[in-house]
């Protein structure tokens, strides 16, 4: 079985187990490192998600990987959180990423932030003061979140 169709089968298997924890996957990485592998699981909800969370979905994620025989040979599982200021590279990343702050870096050097308002198969759209800017995907070399702070800042 090639990587892309085992990384498609981990997901069938675990998507099911998030959503029973009111959890999302937001990211899965697989690496088949010798003696032991490392899957990767970025997982989010709204207001957050904290330690508990991952500990929970992680101890249940590995008892149905381990049941269903997916990954041959002994390998480490990894459920945290995808981070404030993550990178935006998949599809699904970006449809994740809808409604929040990001920055995107284009290919003649510009970069625009704003609030990412809608993501289409050739473009992203964002909200920037108001207004909608569209930018084709072609041209967006690099996209990362923004870190939304919730505390005020100092005057």
């Amino acid at each position: 079985m090639d990587e892309a169709d085992l990384t498609d089968r981990i997901e069938e298997t675990v998507v099911p187990v998030l959503r029973d924890h009111g959890l999302q996957l937001v990211d899965l990485e697989w690496r088949s490192f010798r003696p032991r592998g490392v899957l990767r699981l970025y997982v989010d909800k709204p207001g957050g998600v904290g330690i508990r969370d991952c500990e929970r979905a992680s101890r249940e994620i590995g008892d149905v990987l381990d049941a269903a025989a997916i990954l041959e040979g002994a390998y480490d599982l990894e459920v945290s959180s995808p981070g404030l200021e993550r990178q935006l590279r998949k599809d699904r990343e970006f449809r994740w990423a809808v409604g929040k702050r990001v920055r995107c870096w284009l290919a003649d050097g510009r970069e625009v932030r704003g609030r990412l308002a809608a993501v289409e198969p050739d473009r992203l759209v964002l909200e920037q003061d108001g207004e909608r800017v569209e930018l084709e995907r072609t041209v967006v070399t690099k996209a990362r979140l923004e870190a939304e702070v919730p505390w005020p800042r100092k005057a």
